[in-house]
């Protein structure tokens, strides 16, 4: 698959995403201070709190960080990074529920780690969408798809090979849930579905507008041979051939001057035979279409200038199509369209 060029980020992009990641460290911070401030107030030990807040806040830091790095370097985090970014807070706030002395306390206690796992949360976040961005690779959304795809591979060959009935009506029922997952979240898919959605409404609405305001290009009508005119006899005079008879010249003369018999071309019918498929199908380079097999584009096109053609005038899109389905070919719609689209052009370009 061609992913798309690297993009970098301008320098307002650039400030604004920084502006963005220090509240995210700042308030992090401030919700490790509070856990220290907590666990202070109940065990009056400074190192008890702060082994509490290394092991909660601290540690939930250690793991955002290499989520940022392992992003930043296009590489999808292990599933470890991404379960403890959520259980270390979670420990840390069942730490502080437990040692708290009332019930108020303990909510306080509760609450206050998940500042940094929400900040640790946003930095992976940030740092994932701006690779996305500057490179089109979104690797998470990768990962997931090729779990998804090897499970799907899994069940369709159990559902298909397994011995137990059982087994394979259930791996048919479980790739069919597993077909929905595939590509959810991939941006560079969807990308690219957009894409290809496109260009082929891009081609039905150029055949469809193409059959509509295409002028009609009329056949070229069968050439006549004329008849050559007849060579200009030398020595004649404008006023006739035979010269005026005269009283004195009553006697004709045994010598007669003659016109040599000249040749005359017969005129022609000259109609041209009808062109057979077969025919176009060879000057196309292309191999004859038959009906009810299924034809290249190529093929397509063969066809539709041929019936184009079978009349005069030339037939229109409604009536070559319907000549297309009476003659058994076979093609979809769509197909038939882009070919009669491709026809139109080249007869408008060879006019």
């Amino acid at each position: 698959m061609k992913h798309p060029p690297e993009r970098s980020l301008s320098r307002g992009q650039a400030w604004i995403l920084g502006a963005a990641a220090v509240p995210m460290v700042a308030f992090g911070g401030l919700g490790a201070v509070g856990t220290y401030s907590n666990i202070t107030s109940v065990f009056h030990r400074s190192a008890t709190a702060l082994g509490v807040v290394a092991a909660g806040e601290g540690a939930t830091l250690v793991l955002a960080l290499v989520l940022v790095g392992l992003t930043m370097l296009g590489q999808s985090a292990p599933a470890a990074v991404r379960v403890g970014l959520w259980t270390l807070p979670a420990v840390a706030s069942l730490t502080g529920a437990a040692v708290a002395k009332s019930v108020t306390e303990a909510v306080v206690f509760a609450v206050t780690p998940m500042a940094m796992c929400v900040s640790a949360e946003g930095m992976g976040l940030l740092a994932r969408r701006i690779v996305v961005y500057r490179t089109g690779v979104d690797a998470e959304a990768q990962r997931r798809n090729a779990a998804v795809m090897q499970r799907l591979a899994y069940h369709r060959a159990r559902a298909a090979n397994h011995p137990d009935q059982k087994a394979r009506k259930g791996s048919e029922l479980e790739s069919w849930k597993l077909a929905k997952k595939v590509g959810t979240g991939d941006a560079l898919l969807g990308a690219h579905l957009v894409g290809v959605q496109r260009e082929r409404m891009t081609a039905g609405a150029d055949a469809a507008l193409a059959g509509m305001f295409a002028l009609p290009v009329t056949a070229p009508a069968p050439g006549v041979t004329a008849a050559p005119e007849p060579p200009a006899i030398e020595g004649v005079d404008e006023e006739g051939v035979t010269p005026p008879v005269t009283e004195e010249d009553t006697q004709v003369t045994d010598v007669f001057d003659t016109v040599p018999a000249q040749g005359v071309t017969p005129v022609t019918d000259g109609v041209t035979p009808p062109v057979t498929l077969e025919e176009i199908a060879a000057v196309a380079g292309v191999p004859a279409p038959v009906a009810g097999e299924p034809l290249s584009d190529a093929q397509l096109v063969v066809v539709l200038r041929h019936l184009r053609y079978s009349d005069d005038p030339p037939l229109s899109y409604r009536q070559a199509v319907a000549a297309f389905r009476e003659g058994g070919f076979v093609g979809g719609e769509q197909r038939v369209r882009k070919a009669w689209g491709s026809l139109m052009s080249h007869e408008e370009s060879d006019a």
